[in-house]
């Protein structure tokens, strides 16, 4: 544990210019999206979601981003779990991609709205048909006795379902999370990093430099 403290690397890479952004964070993301997808050995689209609950309790955790435009940042998820009960509650909520092997992160901060039935119901078609049967088959974030508890629940849905498409449950959805401000990060030497960062401003976006 005490070497901990002397885990360090120093950042040397291009700079992040106001001059050569996009004029809008979506096609300022989708950029460097495609960049890191060329060098990052993992999934690229993973990304912290931090929700708050209702008495003002941080929590946070990894989920998959499944689509980006213009309108917001879209996952799928369990609604009934922990993260779905707090975005219900207080759908202001943070993101945040790291792509250590550029040494880039976006923060995204914003209010999550759920996605509509059509859009839920395409994207839950086109998941494995395992996942799908998951979905059904976890209580997600509840307290299960043991892991047989789980194996017998997905035995259960596996046999109600046989010969047949697996439809979405209804508990079961999507999130976009429509931001007000999306931050760019890039390493840079001597801890003096390059933040941009977008903030929406009536119709369009303004962007500062913010000192690291």
């Amino acid at each position: 544990m005490r070497d901990i403290a002397s885990l360090r690397r120093d950042y040397a890479h291009e700079p992040l210019d106001l001059a050569h952004v996009a004029d809008e964070p979506f096609a300022q993301f989708q950029r460097w999206f495609d960049e890191a997808r060329r060098v990052v050995d993992g999934e690229v689209n993973a990304m912290t979601l931090a929700t708050v609950s209702p008495d003002g309790a941080p929590a946070a955790r990894v989920v998959l981003l499944k689509g980006v435009d213009a309108r917001g940042f879209v996952f799928y998820t369990n609604r009934s779990s922990r993260k779905g009960r707090e975005l219900a509650a207080e759908p202001r909520c943070a993101l945040c991609f790291l792509w250590d092997a550029v040494a880039r992160q976006v923060r995204v901060e914003g209010v999550a709205e759920p996605v509509d039935d059509a859009e839920a119901d395409a994207y839950f078609a086109s998941r494995p048909r395992g996942s799908q049967l998951g979905a059904w088959a976890s209580p997600q974030s509840e307290v299960v006795p043991a892991r047989e508890h789980l194996d017998a629940a997905l035995a259960e849905v596996t046999a109600r379902f046989e010969g047949m498409d697996v439809p979405r449950p209804p508990y079961w959805g999507g999130y976009r999370v429509v931001p007000r401000a999306v931050e760019f990060w890039q390493g840079r030497t001597s801890r003096l990093h390059d933040r941009l960062r977008y903030t929406r401003e009536g119709l369009g976006w303004r962007i500062d430099r913010v000192a690291p």
